[in-house]
């Protein structure tokens, strides 16, 4: 692609890499096959052929003076899940994830978004990297939905997905260290997230028996929050560079103790793509530069690292058929495809995978709170093709799917969705996940 960027605009390092991105481009249109609102839609705009010209269009425009999107092309970027299908298609290897960050970050910059827009984010926010704060949201929500008929569209859509009842908080999510079982193999840390410790803190605990029988000690840092996806998709840079260097900080003080550390285990693929790509959001920050990139390297999902020990003694009994759902942040983030289905399959389950398993299910952080409708026939989709298969339990990596999809069944007969980690404890000695009947 043809770009048309001023000397002074490419002295800018932020215009000089969306530059090199937009370059990359051949036009040639596979992306769209793939990308999920394209494939609803059929609008050129709405795919990221169309959106990469938009961006084009745009950062170019910046000359000499930042000027503020229109209302239309706010409207088809946000509409973009960054699910990263268009990334897995591209034959030209487009980095089109870093370049529509970078678009949200010019639209959060400089377009004014109706006072609603900016209130519904604004709360998302605050609220989701609490977790005490969405604990009580949720609870809110809950005491509110005899009262939804009368709320606004979106906040009536935010009461509808609030759960029926919410697990009680998890020990693990204090700062600790759990011993291993048996002769020690490495030191890790495990993440423990915002949303996922309130919403299904049964994954986290499941993470450390499987990880702590399988030779790890794991240890849960002291100041590591959010890993500053949610408000990272939003364009809020500043916000997330400061959650991303609060986890650095706490997990260094880990790796840089006499005992060190082999490995950052992330079991929510979305926040394990986030954390992955560190070294490149503080790139251009010299303080931090390397000790991103250090942390990045150290960063794994749950699934890698488990590939990499090998599952212990499986307990032989007759196990359910498992339909695994991969989360885009999964096989399109971090090009992880096989490793999950090899140790479901490992430890005794059937694997059938549904068609159109590239599509996203419309959870992608926030995406189905903020464009709800679109959201919403994806997730149809998605529940059909998973039915297709006829498995008796729906496992994924990402608790944003596993929320999504589990709302997609309920008065469906009751199929559980589970996370893959819940399944490979129960396998190897834990307990069974409750939702499997």
């Amino acid at each position: 692609m043809q770009t048309d960027f001023t000397p002074n605009q490419l002295a800018d390092p932020q215009i000089k890499v969306a530059d090199d991105i937009l370059r990359k481009c051949v036009h040639c249109g596979f992306c769209t096959a793939t990308c999920p609102t394209y494939v609803l839609l059929g609008d050129e705009l709405d795919g990221p052929r169309g959106r990469i010209y938009m961006i084009k269009n745009m950062l170019e425009a910046d000359a000499p003076a930042p000027v503020a999107p229109s209302a239309k092309v706010v409207k088809h970027i946000d509409r973009c899940l960054s699910c990263l299908s268009c990334m897995t298609t591209c034959p030209a290897s487009v980095d089109y994830m870093h370049l529509v960050d970078r678009a949200r970050a010019r639209i959060e910059e400089t377009f004014a978004r109706p006072l609603a827009d900016r209130w519904l984010r604004n709360v998302l926010a605050a609220v989701v990297p609490n977790p005490g704060l969405f604990r009580w949201a949720l609870i809110g929500a809950r005491l509110a939905r005899p009262f939804k008929a009368l709320l606004p569209g979106r906040l009536k859509g935010m009461i509808e997905m609030a759960p029926k009842s919410l697990p009680r908080p998890s020990d693990t999510a204090r700062a600790q260290v759990f011993k291993v079982e048996g002769k020690q193999l490495k030191r890790v840390v495990v993440m423990t997230g915002c949303a996922q410790q309130v919403l299904r803190p049964a994954i986290n605990e499941a993470t450390i028996r499987l990880l702590t029988r399988h030779g790890c000690e794991v240890i849960i840092a002291e100041g590591a929050g959010c890993c500053g996806a949610l408000v990272h998709h939003m364009g809020r840079e500043a916000e997330a560079h400061v959650q991303a260097k609060a986890n650095i900080a706490a997990w260094e003080k880990v790796a840089t103790d006499d005992l060190g550390l082999d490995a950052i285990v992330i079991n929510a693929s979305g926040c394990g793509t986030t954390v992955k790509d560190y070294g490149w959001m503080l790139k251009d920050d010299p303080d931090w530069a390397d000790r991103a990139e250090t942390i990045s390297a150290l960063t794994c999902d749950v699934t890698e690292i488990m590939s990499e020990l090998g599952l212990g003694d499986v307990i032989a009994q007759s196990r359910p058929t498992v339909t695994y759902h991969s989360a885009c942040s999964m096989q399109h983030g971090q090009q992880i495809r096989e490793q999950p289905k090899d140790l479901l399959r490992g430890a005794g389950f059937e694997v059938l995978e549904p068609a159109e398993g590239h599509l996203c299910c419309g959870s992608a952080g926030t995406y189905n709170l903020l464009q709800p409708e679109l959201a919403g026939r994806l997730l149809a989709r998605k529940i059909d093709n998973l039915k297709k298969t006829g498995g008796q339990i729906i496992a994924t990596g990402n608790i944003g799917c596993l929320v999504q999809i589990a709302e997609g069944f309920a008065g469906e007969g009751g199929v559980p969705v589970v996370h893959t980690v819940e399944l490979l404890d129960w396998a190897t000695g834990g307990p069974k996940p409750p939702e499997v009947s």
